[in-house]
């Protein structure tokens, strides 16, 4: 079974008037609707732009796996674990929130910031919380999380190249940029598909593309 929800279905967000534009793909929020509070494990994926000089100041989390994809410019994460970085363009970013941590997350430079940012429900609560950052994630090398169940695979086709899609009982994908086709449905940048039952499935760029997918078990 698939669901497509197109880029204009999200949930606007955020606080414009302070250079911050959120689209969410679930209930988020002021946004809640009960038919679309998760799927599998992602609990969010948020679209975030932030105008040089905007971002969001610190702020608590627990029991959540944040995973942050950054698409244009650089995101500066800071938290309350002491952790201070630059989040770039194919770096995977991940905040285990377990009992609880603060962050802030800003635009210190002078253009324009776009990423993705991904909640995930972990499979067990509590614990101690901690911070990881793996630079330049490969097509060929997914990264695993496993304290969701879940695993994150990035796929980057040339115009007409057919990329693997990974089998999962619940597969989550998210168009970054271009156009795919995916289980008969075209998709483009900020398209999301949900899948359950993903077997033997491939997508095909119409565009030179990049596609996020999330992994998971039932």
């Amino acid at each position: 079974m698939i669901f497509v929800q197109r880029a204009e279905e999200r949930y606007r967000g955020g606080d414009p008037a302070a250079g911050i534009e959120t689209r969410h793909a679930l209930s988020f929020g002021r946004f809640y609707d009960p038919d679309n509070v998760r799927f599998g494990a992602v609990l969010a994926c948020n679209e975030e732009r932030l105008a040089p000089g905007a971002g969001f100041d610190e702020h608590p989390h627990s029991h959540t796996e944040i995973v942050t994809w950054v698409v244009e410019g650089e995101l500066t994460h800071r938290d309350s674990a002491g952790h201070a970085t630059l989040v770039r363009p194919g770096d995977v970013q991940r905040l285990s929130a377990a009992s609880g941590v603060r962050h802030e997350e800003r635009n210190d430079g002078d253009t324009p910031l776009v990423f993705v940012q991904m909640w995930l429900a972990p499979l067990a609560s509590g614990g101690e919380p901690s911070y990881g950052i793996v630079r330049g994630l490969t097509d060929a090398a997914p990264y695993a999380l496993p304290a969701a169940g879940a695993e994150l695979h990035v796929r980057r086709p040339a115009p007409g190249e057919r990329a693997a899609v990974p089998d999962a009982d619940f597969l989550y994908a998210h168009v970054v940029r271009g156009r795919v086709e995916l289980a008969g449905q075209e998709l483009g940048p900020g398209d999301a598909a949900r899948i359950t039952g993903a077997r033997g499935l491939e997508l095909t760029a119409r565009a030179a593309a990049e596609v996020l997918l999330w992994r998971m078990a039932g």
